[in-house]
């Protein structure tokens, strides 16, 4: 099968069917067919897209439709999703293309008697912003929170959260940096190449690529890359791929040569490599995780980079006595809703609800307590997530802290991109710093 549009369809039709991840459906429906990279990378637009955008196009069809968007069949829903975010956010399709193309999906997917109303709501809508009547524009929403919801295509939950936090502004700032396509970090393995050997390489197939401040392992690519096994320096372990905001992690974890360390949750590995790397990849790295298969993406990415520091342990780290007073460091990259990469989980945003933070945010404070028997007298430990909700993040810390006086807050010493709290954590905010939104505290024993 060689329709993009079709593969798109059946990739949404599993995630509205049977609640796949989106990027797990993505990545079945590409195993079955055979696309140029042009085509794959419509597909992911499409895919993606229609699922980040879902709220903002069911609300157009409301407006348009006499049967609401949950009263559509379910599948002509998501045919009208896929003509609709193209018609909307995907200025490089010519109206016309994207019309005769959805309707041609509902024609081939069991909508033959309704294809006339496809054509005809995808028609209406052009016409309608033609004439500068977007529904989504001329509306009149009934408070600021259902605005930039609707607008942006969020839970009223989660716009409200972040209002409380950063305020109305800011909010619709983040909304817009979550909407956009997520930009591609390296992390370079300064035991195998440099910096500057990697950007010499990349600009030799004229691929662009820019450093990033503060951040000494740091490159940013621009633009269409293909193909990431493809790319300079993949096969001899030169890089790996690693967002900023995640690199800072283990720099504000400081790993120093010959030390122990455990990292508690490291499966697919980007902290544990990182720190085997600052460790000139001598001493030891437990590396835990209680899903084996996470663990074997971990040991392929430390056999490419040809690490030997790490050892991989398997299993729940609430249940490692023998781990009890044995690290130098031990990061904690705790398991989280991943509210700070939305952009990059496209389904994320639908699948959270408060209910389930508050059940996340109580296993974080069991791992964060019983990763603290981990660490030697004077030793080290970092929390981190890569979530911005507080209830993940500082009431987490509170709480330990308030239980373990003799722990407290060591506030960073080396040089951010980011100005940590005068609490002394650092909170990355992605509309601010161009990167993930990340957590982050070191804490230190008395």
């Amino acid at each position: 099968m060689q329709n993009p549009r079709q593969i798109a369809f059946l990739a949404l039709r599993e995630v509205h069917r049977r609640g796949a991840f989106a990027d797990a459906a993505l990545d079945r429906a590409f195993s079955n067919s055979q696309l140029n990279d042009l085509d794959r990378r419509l597909v992911t637009e499409l895919v993606y897209g229609s699922v980040r955008r879902m709220r903002s196009i069911d609300f157009i069809i409301d407006k348009l439709a006499t049967k609401k968007s949950f009263q559509q069949p379910p599948e002509l829903r998501t045919i009208l999703h896929l003509g609709l975010y193209q018609l909307e956010y995907l200025n490089h399709i010519p109206p016309s293309a994207a019309v005769n193309t959805t309707v041609q999906l509902a024609k081939e997917n069991g909508f033959s008697g309704l294809s006339s109303f496809v054509n005809g709501l995808l028609r209406q809508y052009i016409r309608l912003t033609d004439n500068d009547l977007n529904p989504l524009k001329v509306t009149n929403y009934k408070s600021t929170v259902e605005r930039l919801g609707i607008l942006h295509s969020f839970p009223d939950w989660l716009v409200e959260l972040w209002i409380e936090q950063i305020g109305e502004t800011e909010t619709e700032q983040l909304c817009e940096w979550f909407n956009q396509s997520p930009t591609i970090d390296l992390r370079i393995n300064p035991l195998k190449s440099s910096i500057a050997q990697i950007e010499t390489a990349f600009k030799s197939q004229n691929i662009s690529v820019s450093r990033i401040p503060h951040l000494p392992q740091a490159l940013r690519l621009n633009g269409t890359i293909g193909a990431i096994q493809n790319l300079p320096g993949y096969s001899e372990g030169w890089w790996t791929i690693q967002d900023s905001s995640a690199q800072l992690v283990t720099h504000l974890l400081g790993p120093q040569p010959g030390e122990t360390i455990i990292d508690a949750c490291a499966a697919p590995g980007g902290k544990t490599t990182h720190s085997a790397e600052l460790m000139q990849d001598t001493g030891t790295i437990y590396a835990c995780d209680k899903t084996a298969s996470r663990l074997k993406k971990l040991t392929e990415n430390a056999d490419r980079l040809q690490m030997k520091s790490i050892k991989i342990h398997t299993g729940d780290s609430r249940h490692f006595p023998e781990f009890v007073n044995l690290a130098d460091r031990v990061l904690l990259d705790a398991p989280c809703s991943g509210l700070g990469t939305l952009h990059r989980r496209a389904d994320a945003r639908w699948r959270h609800t408060p209910e389930n933070i508050q059940t996340q945010s109580q296993l974080q404070s069991e791992l964060l307590a019983n990763a603290a028997t981990f660490v030697k007298s004077g030793g080290v430990l970092v929390y981190a997530t890569c979530t911005i909700h507080p209830l993940e993040n500082e009431t987490v810390i509170r709480s330990f802290l308030d239980s373990n006086p003799h722990w407290q807050i060591e506030p960073p010493t080396i040089d951010l991109p980011v100005q940590p709290s005068p609490e002394g954590w650092v909170k990355v905010w992605p509309h601010r710093n161009q990167m993930d939104g990340f957590f982050m505290v070191r804490l230190k024993q008395d």
